[in-house]
């Protein structure tokens, strides 16, 4: 019986979500029907993260068991060929990066000590029809300062409560620690989709957790920040307050990525120090 850990990534625009549901088109349903077809056999896979729909992913991560006829490495060939659908071209909206063989107990989500998330902001006063899919558009200037400043608030232990939107999974506790919160230009990350590196604004956060569209939450109350409608060091009493009405609003899911997923604390804790080097 081998135990195999998928990383995948995917553009999540035509996507419910990650998890399998009736009658929709989702990522983990689309991976599953071609790796069951790929070995013959019915197949299932457990995701780290379950995105909401709209939501992309640089590197999800998915452990599936079986024993299986192909080879391990050969996996991400066979299955991505059948995702890409004909042509010599062709390219899927989901894409399994790389398949490696883990020790039996191992769990792409309880193995998990760590996420990282990148929402991505498109700051311009005109729209962009490319970036619709990909970006958050914000039209009013963003002050960057005042966003870092109260992203700042964000990191070490805390009850995030404040941050967690009503309908999710009932949670045994919402203290989640964040090792790292911070807002960078396109320019910063020396970077852009798209090539707008100067109308980009990216909010990076990794934690050991997050709650129901808390990334989202917080990204919405950065803009209100960002717009003036928040003073900065307002973070600190609303994250207290464990009040989700004193929060600002859930930003689109479009502009949400999945970047990152840890197996070790200390890849944790080296992105977090990278910041405070910063």
């Amino acid at each position: 019986m081998k135990n195999i850990l998928l990383t995948i990534e995917y553009d999540g625009t035509a996507f419910f979500g990650w998890q399998r549901q009736p009658g929709k088109r989702t990522v983990q349903g689309e991976l599953e029907r071609v790796l069951s077809l790929l070995c013959g056999e019915v197949v299932t896979i457990a995701g780290t993260s379950r995105t909401d729909a709209g939501v992309h992913a640089y590197r999800q991560q998915a452990t599936l068991q079986g024993d299986f006829g192909i080879p391990t490495e050969r996996i991400p060939i066979a299955v991505n060929n059948l995702l890409a659908g004909p042509g010599p071209y062709a390219v899927g909206d989901v894409r399994i990066l790389d398949a490696v063989e883990m020790p039996p107990d191992f769990h792409a989500r309880f193995s998990c000590v760590g996420k990282k998330y990148i929402y991505r902001i498109y700051n311009s006063s005109e729209p962009e029809i490319m970036p619709r899919n990909y970006f958050y558009w914000v039209k009013h200037s963003l002050d960057l300062v005042s966003m870092k400043k109260a992203a700042a608030y964000l990191t070490g232990k805390q009850d995030f409560k404040s941050f967690m939107a009503a309908g999710g999974k009932e949670m045994k506790t919402t203290v989640r620690t964040i090792y790292k919160a911070d807002v960078v230009t396109g320019k910063m990350r020396g970077q852009g989709l798209f090539s707008y590196p100067e109308k980009e604004i990216s909010f990076e956060i990794i934690g050991d957790g997050f709650l129901y569209k808390m990334v989202r939450i917080i990204v919405g109350t950065l803009v209100e920040v960002g717009l003036g409608k928040i003073p900065p060091d307002a973070m600190k009493e609303i994250i207290q307050s464990k009040d989700r009405r004193r929060a600002g609003h859930t930003a689109p899911p479009q502009g949400l990525y999945l970047a990152e997923v840890y197996y070790k604390k200390e890849d944790c804790f080296k992105e977090g120090e990278r910041q405070n080097e910063n």
